[in-house]
């Protein structure tokens, strides 16, 4: 799966917040991630997060 920095990825279950959307921040073996919803940064292993994206939208899509 292609994601980068400054994605945005459309995920198969909501954060805490309600929001489904995160913006990659950094990309490698683990990513950071940014909640759309309440700002919040957190991490998360590329194994589970590629598991759980719908969908990813590029920065010149939006």
């Amino acid at each position: 799966m292609d994601i980068s920095k400054g994605d945005t990825l459309l995920m198969k279950k909501k954060h805490p917040c309600g929001s489904f959307e995160m913006e990659v921040l950094r990309s490698g073996m683990d990513f950071k991630l940014r909640c759309r919803g309440c700002g919040r940064e957190f991490m998360i292993p590329r194994s589970k997060a590629e598991k759980n994206v719908k969908k990813v939208i590029k920065p010149a899509e939006t």
